[in-house]
């Protein structure tokens, strides 16, 4: 029953008068009534208008009162209608199997007005409570799916299901991951005069693109820190092709990048650092979840990004033995990197026919 507006009974006889009178019945009790001439009839009625209780008689043509009831609790969306069975017949094995079969009542005709409306209130005030349950359990259901939605956004999917599980110290390690970072050259200072709306537009052009992208690669994104994008494969499942997902991953990246009408329209350019090997990563936090990674490759897969040329993708010596069979580099030879030394580097070009 909507709230604020009558209530509305079906009325299922194939008697006009038994009709007339219990319709002239409830209508003095304000009810809105919908009437059938058999089951059939009633399933029609159903289809068309919401209805709120069904008073039902037995014996009828074409579809009768046990098959319509039988039908009615196999329904998903009807079962939950109370039905008040009104019927001559006052054996007490028809009774039975009518409250067996789902019934809320039984009266027998001649019907008692003041029974009548007494077993009408009760069991419109019990449809009343299940359908507040149901509207509460949906809005349960509702919330917990926004909720799994949010976690999964910022949380791999199988460490997503751990915590959901009562794991609260999820770290694990990696034995060989490739990590990837992407930075907007010169983004820094180009946002320190521009107003907050615009650099959020740019910010979600950009990050937008490479989450798409990440989600064609089944690659993880992990997080982005200002203008830098910072991703990785391998984990948290192993895959034997971490490192040509990311190669692919950081070439497309790098490709429609320079596509972007923001990209043109202020000159931006990408830069991008690849490195392999072990990590550990885990969830940090107990308000504010972040999923991250630690160790050597990824201060070395940083440092690729950070001494990278501008506009190009720098792969280590660690990532490039993994990739050098399916891609194209140029080398780079030995490069001096910040806290790292002497090393040696590469150019990923493209991909190999």
């Amino acid at each position: 029953m909507t709230h604020g507006k009558r209530s509305v009974a079906l009325v299922v006889d194939d008697n006009l008068i038994n009709r007339t009178l219990l319709a002239t019945n409830l209508e003095e009790q304000d009810y809105q009534v919908e009437q059938a001439v058999n089951g059939l009839h009633a399933l029609e009625v159903l289809a068309s208008h919401p209805v709120d209780v069904i008073l039902l008689d037995l014996l009828m043509p074409e579809m009768d009162g046990y098959q319509l009831l039988e039908r009615l609790k196999n329904d998903e969306d009807l079962r939950h209608i109370p039905v008040i069975v009104i019927s001559a017949l006052d054996e007490m094995d028809s009774v039975v199997r009518c409250i067996e079969m789902g019934a809320t009542d039984y009266l027998t005709k001649p019907f008692d007005p003041v029974l009548l409306r007494a077993r009408m209130k009760a069991s419109l005030a019990e449809k009343r409570l299940r359908d507040a349950e149901q509207a509460y359990l949906q809005e349960i259901t509702a919330e917990r799916d926004r909720a799994d939605k949010l976690l999964l956004n910022i949380l791999p999917a199988p460490v997503a299901d751990q915590l959901k599980q009562g794991n609260e110290k999820i770290v694990e390690s990696f034995a060989d991951v490739t990590v990837l970072f992407a930075d907007v050259k010169d983004f820094t200072p180009w946002s320190a005069t521009r107003k907050p709306s615009e650099i959020l537009e740019v910010l979600s052009s950009i990050f937008n693109l490479f989450d798409n992208l990440v989600d064609k690669y089944g690659v993880e994104k992990i997080k982005t820190i200002g203008d830098a994008y910072m991703a990785a494969s391998g984990l948290p499942i192993p895959r034997s092709d971490h490192a040509a997902a990311v190669a692919n991953l950081a070439l497309d990246m790098m490709t429609e990048f320079a596509n972007l009408d923001v990209v043109q329209r202020e000159a931006f350019k990408l830069r991008v650092g690849i490195n392999s090997g072990p990590v550990v990563a885990g969830v940090i936090g107990t308000k504010k979840f972040i999923y991250d990674m630690w160790g050597d490759t990824v201060n070395t897969a940083s440092r690729m990004q950070t001494h990278c040329p501008i506009g190009a993708i720098q792969v280590s010596s660690g990532a490039y033995e993994r990739l050098k069979n399916q891609f194209l580099f140029l080398e780079q030879g030995v490069v001096q990197i910040r806290s790292k030394g002497e090393m040696n580097t590469y150019l990923l070009i493209g991909r190999k026919n």
